[in-house]
Protein backbone atom coordinates (compact mmCIF):
# COMPACT_ATOMS: atom_id res chain seq x y z
CA UNK A 1 0.00 0.00 0.00
CA UNK A 2 3.00 2.32 0.45
CA UNK A 3 3.46 2.59 -3.33
CA UNK A 4 -0.10 3.75 -3.98
CA UNK A 5 -0.80 7.30 -5.10
CA UNK A 6 -2.39 9.80 -2.73
CA UNK A 7 -5.63 9.44 -4.68
CA UNK A 8 -5.56 5.63 -4.36
CA UNK A 9 -4.70 5.84 -0.66
CA UNK A 10 -7.64 8.17 -0.06
CA UNK A 11 -10.00 5.69 -1.70
CA UNK A 12 -8.49 2.77 0.22
CA UNK A 13 -8.89 4.51 3.57
CA UNK A 14 -12.51 5.41 2.90
CA UNK A 15 -13.28 1.83 1.74
CA UNK A 16 -11.64 0.40 4.85
CA UNK A 17 -8.99 -1.54 2.91
CA UNK A 18 -6.48 -0.41 5.56
CA UNK A 19 -6.41 2.04 8.44
CA UNK A 20 -4.42 5.25 8.74
CA UNK A 21 -2.52 3.75 11.67
CA UNK A 22 -1.51 0.72 9.57
CA UNK A 23 -0.47 2.98 6.72
CA UNK A 24 1.48 5.33 8.98
CA UNK A 25 3.28 2.43 10.63
CA UNK A 26 4.20 1.13 7.17
CA UNK A 27 5.70 4.47 6.12
CA UNK A 28 7.54 4.93 9.42
CA UNK A 29 9.05 1.46 9.05
CA UNK A 30 10.21 2.31 5.55
CA UNK A 31 11.64 5.64 6.69
CA UNK A 32 13.77 3.76 9.23
CA UNK A 33 14.67 0.99 6.79
CA UNK A 34 15.83 3.43 4.15
CA UNK A 35 17.31 6.07 6.43
CA UNK A 36 20.42 5.99 4.23
CA UNK A 37 18.48 8.18 1.78
CA UNK A 38 18.71 10.91 4.46
CA UNK A 39 15.40 12.25 3.19
CA UNK A 40 14.26 13.45 6.62
CA UNK A 41 15.80 15.85 9.13
CA UNK A 42 13.12 15.32 11.78
CA UNK A 43 10.85 12.26 12.08
CA UNK A 44 7.56 12.75 13.95
CA UNK A 45 6.72 9.12 14.68
CA UNK A 46 4.67 9.38 17.89
CA UNK A 47 2.95 12.54 16.69
CA UNK A 48 2.07 10.87 13.36
CA UNK A 49 0.62 7.74 14.99
CA UNK A 50 -1.52 9.83 17.34
CA UNK A 51 -2.84 11.86 14.38
CA UNK A 52 -3.47 8.66 12.41
CA UNK A 53 -5.56 7.19 15.25
CA UNK A 54 -7.64 10.38 15.38
CA UNK A 55 -8.11 10.21 11.61
CA UNK A 56 -9.33 6.61 11.80
CA UNK A 57 -12.01 7.75 14.25
CA UNK A 58 -13.11 10.56 11.92
CA UNK A 59 -13.24 8.18 8.93
CA UNK A 60 -15.40 5.78 10.97
CA UNK A 61 -17.70 8.65 11.99
CA UNK A 62 -18.02 9.89 8.39
CA UNK A 63 -16.41 13.28 9.14
CA UNK A 64 -13.20 12.74 7.15
CA UNK A 65 -11.42 15.67 5.51
CA UNK A 66 -10.00 15.62 1.99
CA UNK A 67 -6.61 14.36 3.22
CA UNK A 68 -7.90 12.44 6.23
CA UNK A 69 -5.39 9.91 7.49
CA UNK A 70 -2.96 10.33 4.57
CA UNK A 71 0.72 10.37 5.67
CA UNK A 72 2.64 13.25 4.07
CA UNK A 73 5.95 15.06 4.56
CA UNK A 74 6.91 18.74 4.73
CA UNK A 75 10.06 20.46 3.58
CA UNK A 76 11.85 21.69 6.67
CA UNK A 77 11.21 25.37 6.03
CA UNK A 78 7.48 25.31 6.75
CA UNK A 79 6.94 26.27 10.37
CA UNK A 80 5.20 23.53 12.37
CA UNK A 81 3.95 24.50 15.81
CA UNK A 82 5.81 22.55 18.48
CA UNK A 83 7.87 20.62 15.91
CA UNK A 84 11.46 21.56 15.14
CA UNK A 85 12.02 23.59 11.97
CA UNK A 86 15.65 24.03 10.90
CA UNK A 87 15.76 25.10 7.21
CA UNK A 88 18.68 22.62 7.17
CA UNK A 89 20.87 25.19 8.91
CA UNK A 90 22.93 25.18 12.07
CA UNK A 91 21.45 28.62 12.64
CA UNK A 92 18.03 27.07 13.41
CA UNK A 93 19.23 23.71 14.71
CA UNK A 94 17.04 23.81 17.84
CA UNK A 95 14.26 26.18 16.74
CA UNK A 96 10.74 25.14 17.82
CA UNK A 97 8.15 27.40 16.11
CA UNK A 98 5.33 28.82 18.24
CA UNK A 99 2.89 28.86 15.32
CA UNK A 100 1.94 26.95 12.16
CA UNK A 101 2.50 27.98 8.56
CA UNK A 102 -0.70 28.61 6.61
CA UNK A 103 -0.17 25.85 4.04
CA UNK A 104 0.67 23.21 6.65
CA UNK A 105 -2.30 24.34 8.78
CA UNK A 106 -4.60 23.86 5.78
CA UNK A 107 -3.23 20.35 5.29
CA UNK A 108 -3.76 19.56 8.97
CA UNK A 109 -7.33 20.86 8.82
CA UNK A 110 -7.90 18.56 5.82
CA UNK A 111 -6.79 15.62 7.98
CA UNK A 112 -3.21 15.03 6.80
CA UNK A 113 -0.82 13.05 9.00
CA UNK A 114 2.64 14.64 9.20
CA UNK A 115 5.41 12.03 9.14
CA UNK A 116 8.29 14.47 9.42
CA UNK A 117 10.32 17.36 8.03
CA UNK A 118 12.36 16.66 4.91
CA UNK A 119 15.98 17.45 4.09
CA UNK A 120 16.87 20.39 1.87
CA UNK A 121 19.63 22.76 0.83
CA UNK A 122 20.34 25.24 3.61
CA UNK A 123 17.73 28.03 3.54
CA UNK A 124 16.65 26.60 0.15
CA UNK A 125 19.89 27.77 -1.48
CA UNK A 126 21.13 25.03 -3.78
CA UNK A 127 20.36 22.79 -6.74
CA UNK A 128 21.49 19.39 -5.49
CA UNK A 129 20.63 19.08 -1.77
CA UNK A 130 24.30 19.13 -0.83
CA UNK A 131 24.55 22.45 1.03
CA UNK A 132 22.49 21.55 4.12
CA UNK A 133 23.84 21.20 7.65
CA UNK A 134 22.45 17.65 7.94
CA UNK A 135 24.23 16.18 4.94
CA UNK A 136 23.02 15.35 1.47
CA UNK A 137 19.79 13.53 0.68
CA UNK A 138 20.13 10.67 -1.82
CA UNK A 139 18.10 10.10 -4.97
CA UNK A 140 16.28 6.71 -4.69
CA UNK A 141 17.10 6.03 -8.35
CA UNK A 142 20.72 5.43 -7.37
CA UNK A 143 22.25 2.18 -8.54
CA UNK A 144 26.03 1.84 -8.70
CA UNK A 145 26.53 5.50 -7.78
CA UNK A 146 24.58 7.63 -5.35
CA UNK A 147 22.82 10.40 -7.25
CA UNK A 148 21.80 13.86 -6.07
CA UNK A 149 18.02 14.27 -5.71
CA UNK A 150 18.14 17.87 -6.92
CA UNK A 151 17.46 20.92 -4.83
CA UNK A 152 16.53 22.61 -2.85
CA UNK A 153 13.50 20.36 -2.12
CA UNK A 154 15.60 17.22 -2.58
CA UNK A 155 14.45 15.52 0.62
CA UNK A 156 10.78 15.87 -0.33
CA UNK A 157 11.51 14.52 -3.83
CA UNK A 158 13.49 11.56 -2.45
CA UNK A 159 10.76 10.79 0.10
CA UNK A 160 8.01 10.69 -2.54
CA UNK A 161 10.07 8.79 -5.12
CA UNK A 162 11.24 6.28 -2.50
CA UNK A 163 7.68 5.65 -1.24
CA UNK A 164 8.49 7.04 2.21
CA UNK A 165 5.30 9.15 2.19
CA UNK A 166 2.19 9.54 0.06
CA UNK A 167 3.10 13.09 -1.01
CA UNK A 168 5.20 16.02 0.17
CA UNK A 169 5.30 19.78 0.18
CA UNK A 170 8.27 21.67 -1.22
CA UNK A 171 9.08 25.28 -2.02
CA UNK A 172 10.12 26.77 -5.34
CA UNK A 173 12.20 29.96 -5.61
CA UNK A 174 14.00 29.27 -8.88
CA UNK A 175 12.96 25.70 -9.65
CA UNK A 176 13.31 23.99 -6.28
CA UNK A 177 10.13 21.93 -6.69
CA UNK A 178 10.34 21.19 -10.41
CA UNK A 179 14.07 20.43 -10.75
CA UNK A 180 14.24 17.75 -7.99
CA UNK A 181 10.94 16.35 -9.23
CA UNK A 182 12.56 15.83 -12.64
CA UNK A 183 15.69 14.28 -11.11
CA UNK A 184 13.63 11.86 -8.99
CA UNK A 185 10.95 10.92 -11.52
CA UNK A 186 7.95 12.48 -9.77
CA UNK A 187 5.54 15.37 -10.40
CA UNK A 188 6.40 18.82 -9.03
CA UNK A 189 4.06 21.80 -9.36
CA UNK A 190 4.99 25.44 -8.72
CA UNK A 191 1.80 27.54 -8.42
CA UNK A 192 1.37 31.13 -9.57
CA UNK A 193 3.05 33.56 -7.19
CA UNK A 194 0.36 34.47 -4.67
CA UNK A 195 -1.77 31.36 -5.23
CA UNK A 196 -0.52 29.95 -1.89
CA UNK A 197 0.29 31.88 1.27
CA UNK A 198 3.92 32.31 2.26
CA UNK A 199 3.02 32.94 5.90
CA UNK A 200 5.11 30.68 8.10
CA UNK A 201 7.66 29.82 5.40
CA UNK A 202 11.28 30.49 6.24
CA UNK A 203 12.03 33.16 3.64
CA UNK A 204 14.71 32.98 0.96
CA UNK A 205 13.60 35.51 -1.67
CA UNK A 206 10.18 36.93 -0.83
CA UNK A 207 9.15 37.97 -4.35
CA UNK A 208 10.00 34.52 -5.75
CA UNK A 209 9.18 31.91 -3.07
CA UNK A 210 6.13 29.67 -3.50
CA UNK A 211 4.99 26.46 -1.83
CA UNK A 212 4.19 23.59 -4.15
CA UNK A 213 3.10 19.92 -4.11
CA UNK A 214 5.50 17.07 -4.92
CA UNK A 215 3.57 13.92 -5.77
CA UNK A 216 3.52 10.63 -7.64
CA UNK A 217 0.90 11.74 -10.16
CA UNK A 218 -0.60 14.87 -11.68
CA UNK A 219 -3.93 14.04 -10.04
CA UNK A 220 -2.26 13.96 -6.63
CA UNK A 221 -0.72 17.38 -7.31
CA UNK A 222 -4.15 18.74 -8.23
CA UNK A 223 -5.68 17.42 -4.99
CA UNK A 224 -2.95 18.92 -2.84
CA UNK A 225 -2.88 22.24 -4.71
CA UNK A 226 -6.56 22.88 -4.09
CA UNK A 227 -6.09 22.40 -0.35
CA UNK A 228 -3.10 24.72 0.09
CA UNK A 229 -4.35 27.51 -2.21
CA UNK A 230 -6.31 30.62 -1.33
CA UNK A 231 -6.21 34.09 0.18
CA UNK A 232 -4.57 34.52 3.59
CA UNK A 233 -4.96 37.68 5.66
CA UNK A 234 -1.51 37.03 7.13
CA UNK A 235 0.13 37.36 3.70
CA UNK A 236 -0.58 40.54 1.76
CA UNK A 237 0.90 39.00 -1.41
CA UNK A 238 -1.54 36.08 -1.41
CA UNK A 239 -4.27 36.32 -4.03
CA UNK A 240 -8.05 36.28 -3.67
CA UNK A 241 -8.32 34.63 -7.09
CA UNK A 242 -10.99 31.87 -6.93
CA UNK A 243 -9.62 28.37 -6.36
CA UNK A 244 -11.15 25.89 -8.81
CA UNK A 245 -11.48 22.14 -8.34
CA UNK A 246 -8.16 21.35 -10.01
CA UNK A 247 -8.80 17.61 -9.90
CA UNK A 248 -11.72 18.01 -12.31
CA UNK A 249 -9.24 18.91 -15.08
CA UNK A 250 -7.36 15.61 -14.82
CA UNK A 251 -7.95 13.53 -17.93
CA UNK A 252 -9.56 16.38 -19.86
CA UNK A 253 -8.34 16.29 -23.44
CA UNK A 254 -5.86 18.95 -24.58
CA UNK A 255 -7.55 18.95 -27.97
CA UNK A 256 -7.70 22.45 -29.40
CA UNK A 257 -5.01 23.86 -27.12
CA UNK A 258 -1.88 25.44 -28.60
CA UNK A 259 1.37 24.17 -27.12
CA UNK A 260 4.23 26.63 -27.50
CA UNK A 261 7.82 25.50 -28.01
CA UNK A 262 10.21 28.35 -27.02
CA UNK A 263 13.07 28.37 -29.49
CA UNK A 264 15.43 29.99 -26.96
CA UNK A 265 15.27 26.90 -24.72
CA UNK A 266 17.45 24.95 -27.14
CA UNK A 267 20.34 26.18 -25.04
CA UNK A 268 24.00 25.29 -25.37
CA UNK A 269 24.91 22.41 -23.07
CA UNK A 270 21.52 20.70 -23.08
CA UNK A 271 21.86 16.95 -23.53
CA UNK A 272 20.78 15.28 -26.76
CA UNK A 273 18.56 12.90 -24.78
CA UNK A 274 16.69 15.83 -23.26
CA UNK A 275 16.16 17.28 -26.73
CA UNK A 276 14.82 13.94 -28.00
CA UNK A 277 12.37 13.63 -25.13
CA UNK A 278 11.32 17.25 -25.62
CA UNK A 279 10.49 16.47 -29.26
CA UNK A 280 8.78 13.26 -28.21
CA UNK A 281 6.69 15.15 -25.64
CA UNK A 282 5.53 17.60 -28.29
CA UNK A 283 4.55 14.70 -30.55
CA UNK A 284 2.60 13.06 -27.69
CA UNK A 285 0.56 16.21 -27.15
CA UNK A 286 0.05 16.62 -30.89
CA UNK A 287 -1.27 13.06 -31.07
CA UNK A 288 -3.64 13.93 -28.21
CA UNK A 289 -5.14 16.71 -30.31
CA UNK A 290 -3.10 19.77 -29.36
CA UNK A 291 -1.52 22.12 -31.88
CA UNK A 292 2.25 22.66 -31.67
CA UNK A 293 3.48 26.21 -32.35
CA UNK A 294 6.87 27.88 -32.01
CA UNK A 295 7.16 30.91 -29.74
CA UNK A 296 9.95 33.28 -28.81
CA UNK A 297 11.12 34.40 -25.37
CA UNK A 298 14.00 36.65 -26.46
CA UNK A 299 15.16 37.72 -22.98
CA UNK A 300 15.50 34.16 -21.66
CA UNK A 301 19.30 34.33 -21.80
CA UNK A 302 19.25 37.13 -19.24
CA UNK A 303 16.94 35.34 -16.80
CA UNK A 304 19.58 33.38 -14.88
CA UNK A 305 21.98 36.34 -14.39
CA UNK A 306 19.08 38.56 -13.29
CA UNK A 307 17.77 35.88 -10.95
CA UNK A 308 21.16 35.54 -9.26
CA UNK A 309 21.11 39.25 -8.54
CA UNK A 310 17.51 39.54 -7.31
CA UNK A 311 17.38 36.35 -5.24
CA UNK A 312 20.63 36.97 -3.29
CA UNK A 313 19.62 40.61 -2.76
CA UNK A 314 16.37 39.54 -1.13
CA UNK A 315 18.14 36.77 0.77
CA UNK A 316 20.70 39.17 2.25
CA UNK A 317 17.82 41.25 3.58
CA UNK A 318 15.74 38.30 4.86
CA UNK A 319 18.66 36.58 6.57
CA UNK A 320 19.75 39.72 8.41
CA UNK A 321 17.36 38.65 11.20
CA UNK A 322 19.68 35.77 12.16
CA UNK A 323 22.05 37.66 14.43
CA UNK A 324 22.33 35.41 17.47
CA UNK A 325 20.40 37.81 19.69
CA UNK A 326 16.70 37.04 19.34
CA UNK A 327 16.66 33.32 18.53
CA UNK A 328 18.68 30.59 16.85
CA UNK A 329 22.35 29.74 17.06
CA UNK A 330 24.61 32.07 19.04
CA UNK A 331 28.42 32.08 19.04
CA UNK A 332 30.55 33.70 21.72
CA UNK A 333 31.92 37.20 21.27
CA UNK A 334 33.56 39.82 23.46
CA UNK A 335 31.58 42.62 21.83
CA UNK A 336 28.24 42.92 20.04
CA UNK A 337 29.91 43.19 16.65
CA UNK A 338 32.06 40.14 17.38
CA UNK A 339 28.98 38.20 18.49
CA UNK A 340 27.27 39.07 15.20
CA UNK A 341 30.32 38.16 13.14
CA UNK A 342 31.00 34.85 14.90
CA UNK A 343 27.35 33.81 14.91
CA UNK A 344 26.88 34.39 11.20
CA UNK A 345 30.28 32.93 10.29
CA UNK A 346 29.67 29.71 12.25
CA UNK A 347 25.89 29.48 11.83
CA UNK A 348 25.67 29.76 8.04
CA UNK A 349 27.15 27.38 5.48
CA UNK A 350 29.38 28.43 2.58
CA UNK A 351 26.62 28.69 -0.06
CA UNK A 352 24.41 30.82 2.17
CA UNK A 353 27.31 33.12 3.01
CA UNK A 354 28.19 33.37 -0.68
CA UNK A 355 24.67 34.51 -1.58
CA UNK A 356 24.45 36.94 1.35
CA UNK A 357 27.69 38.55 0.21
CA UNK A 358 26.49 38.77 -3.40
CA UNK A 359 23.19 40.26 -2.27
CA UNK A 360 24.82 42.79 0.05
CA UNK A 361 27.16 43.81 -2.75
CA UNK A 362 24.44 44.43 -5.35
CA UNK A 363 22.37 46.40 -2.84
CA UNK A 364 25.26 48.60 -1.75
CA UNK A 365 25.19 52.31 -2.55
CA UNK A 366 27.66 52.15 -5.42
CA UNK A 367 26.10 49.17 -7.21
CA UNK A 368 22.35 49.31 -6.53
CA UNK A 369 21.52 51.04 -9.82
CA UNK A 370 24.14 49.20 -11.85
CA UNK A 371 23.02 45.70 -10.80
CA UNK A 372 19.82 45.42 -8.77
CA UNK A 373 17.72 48.00 -10.66
CA UNK A 374 18.89 46.63 -14.00
CA UNK A 375 17.92 43.12 -12.92
CA UNK A 376 14.43 44.35 -12.01
CA UNK A 377 14.09 45.86 -15.49
CA UNK A 378 15.15 42.56 -17.06
CA UNK A 379 12.53 40.85 -14.93
CA UNK A 380 9.84 43.05 -16.46
CA UNK A 381 11.09 42.24 -19.96
CA UNK A 382 10.91 38.52 -19.19
CA UNK A 383 7.34 38.93 -17.98
CA UNK A 384 6.41 40.80 -21.16
CA UNK A 385 8.01 38.03 -23.24
CA UNK A 386 5.65 35.52 -21.66
CA UNK A 387 2.64 37.79 -22.13
CA UNK A 388 3.48 37.98 -25.83
CA UNK A 389 4.06 34.22 -26.10
CA UNK A 390 0.70 33.46 -24.49
CA UNK A 391 -1.03 35.39 -27.26
CA UNK A 392 0.15 32.62 -29.58
CA UNK A 393 0.15 29.61 -27.24
CA UNK A 394 -2.02 28.44 -24.34
CA UNK A 395 0.74 26.51 -22.57
CA UNK A 396 4.51 26.27 -23.10
CA UNK A 397 6.43 22.99 -23.20
CA UNK A 398 10.13 22.99 -22.25
CA UNK A 399 12.71 20.71 -20.66
CA UNK A 400 12.78 20.92 -16.86
CA UNK A 401 16.56 20.45 -16.56
CA UNK A 402 19.49 20.49 -19.00
CA UNK A 403 20.59 17.03 -17.80
CA UNK A 404 19.59 14.13 -15.57
CA UNK A 405 20.73 13.70 -11.95
CA UNK A 406 24.48 13.54 -11.45
CA UNK A 407 26.41 11.45 -8.90
CA UNK A 408 27.07 12.90 -5.46
CA UNK A 409 30.64 14.12 -5.35
CA UNK A 410 30.75 14.71 -9.09
CA UNK A 411 28.75 17.94 -9.08
CA UNK A 412 30.34 21.02 -10.69
CA UNK A 413 32.75 22.69 -8.28
CA UNK A 414 32.24 26.08 -9.90
CA UNK A 415 29.13 27.67 -8.32
CA UNK A 416 28.17 29.41 -11.58
CA UNK A 417 28.14 26.08 -13.43
CA UNK A 418 25.99 24.59 -10.68
CA UNK A 419 23.54 27.48 -11.03
CA UNK A 420 22.93 26.43 -14.66
CA UNK A 421 20.80 23.55 -13.36
CA UNK A 422 18.06 26.16 -12.92
CA UNK A 423 18.35 27.62 -16.42
CA UNK A 424 14.94 26.32 -17.59
CA UNK A 425 13.01 26.93 -14.38
CA UNK A 426 13.94 30.41 -13.12
CA UNK A 427 11.98 32.20 -15.84
CA UNK A 428 8.65 31.06 -14.37
CA UNK A 429 9.64 32.43 -10.96
CA UNK A 430 10.86 35.71 -12.43
CA UNK A 431 7.50 36.16 -14.15
CA UNK A 432 5.43 34.73 -11.28
CA UNK A 433 3.97 32.03 -13.55
CA UNK A 434 2.82 28.50 -12.66
CA UNK A 435 4.85 25.54 -13.90
CA UNK A 436 4.78 21.77 -13.55
CA UNK A 437 7.39 19.08 -14.18
CA UNK A 438 6.10 15.72 -15.40
CA UNK A 439 8.36 12.63 -15.69
CA UNK A 440 8.45 11.35 -19.26
CA UNK A 441 11.23 8.77 -19.49
CA UNK A 442 14.66 7.46 -18.55
CA UNK A 443 17.99 8.31 -20.12
CA UNK A 444 20.52 5.69 -21.21
CA UNK A 445 21.79 5.42 -17.64
CA UNK A 446 18.31 4.71 -16.29
CA UNK A 447 17.91 8.15 -14.71
CA UNK A 448 14.60 10.04 -14.89
CA UNK A 449 13.98 12.94 -17.25
CA UNK A 450 11.16 15.45 -16.95
CA UNK A 451 9.42 17.99 -19.15
CA UNK A 452 8.06 21.30 -17.90
CA UNK A 453 4.79 23.01 -18.72
CA UNK A 454 4.34 26.76 -18.08
CA UNK A 455 0.94 28.48 -18.15
CA UNK A 456 -0.38 32.05 -17.78
CA UNK A 457 -1.00 33.46 -14.31
CA UNK A 458 -3.58 31.48 -12.29
CA UNK A 459 -4.04 28.95 -15.10
CA UNK A 460 -2.95 25.91 -13.09
CA UNK A 461 -6.03 24.19 -14.53
CA UNK A 462 -4.25 24.18 -17.91
CA UNK A 463 -1.15 22.66 -16.32
CA UNK A 464 -3.27 19.89 -14.82
CA UNK A 465 -5.14 19.32 -18.07
CA UNK A 466 -2.07 19.16 -20.33
CA UNK A 467 0.15 17.57 -17.68
CA UNK A 468 -2.23 14.66 -17.17
CA UNK A 469 -2.36 14.09 -20.95
CA UNK A 470 1.44 14.09 -21.11
CA UNK A 471 1.59 11.73 -18.14
CA UNK A 472 -0.88 9.34 -19.74
CA UNK A 473 1.00 9.30 -23.04
CA UNK A 474 4.47 8.94 -21.48
CA UNK A 475 3.50 6.02 -19.22
CA UNK A 476 6.53 6.70 -17.06
CA UNK A 477 7.63 3.56 -15.20
CA UNK A 478 7.44 3.58 -11.42
CA UNK A 479 10.53 3.39 -9.25
CA UNK A 480 9.45 -0.04 -8.04
CA UNK A 481 9.59 -1.40 -11.58
CA UNK A 482 13.00 -0.25 -12.75
CA UNK A 483 15.15 1.21 -10.00
CA UNK A 484 16.74 0.19 -6.71
CA UNK A 485 14.45 -2.22 -4.85
CA UNK A 486 12.66 -0.40 -2.05
CA UNK A 487 9.86 -2.86 -1.35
Amino acid sequence: MYNLSLYEIRKGLLRGDFSSVELTECFLERMERFSDLNAFITVCGDHALKSAAESDEKIAEGTAGELEGIPVALKDLFLTKGIRTTAASRMLENFIPPYESTVSRKMLEAGAVFLGKTNMDEFAMGSANITGYYGNAVNPWSRDKKLVPGGSSGGSAAAVAGHLCAAALGSDTGGSVRQPAAFCGIVGLKPTYGRCSRYGMVAFASSLDQAGPMTKTVRDAAILLKIISGRDENDSTSSSEPVPDFESFVGKSPKGLRIGIPKEYRAEGISEEILRFWQKGAEMLKDAGAEIVEVSLPHTKYALPAYYIIAPAEASSNLARYDGVRYGFRAKGFSLNELYENTRADGFGDEVKRRILIGTYVLSAGYYDAYYMRALKVRQLIRKDFESAFKTADVLLTPTTPNSAFPIGEEPKDPVTMYLNDVFTVTANMAGLPGISVPVGLDESGRPLGLQLIAPHFKEDLLIRVGSALEEAAKFPSLKEVARELC
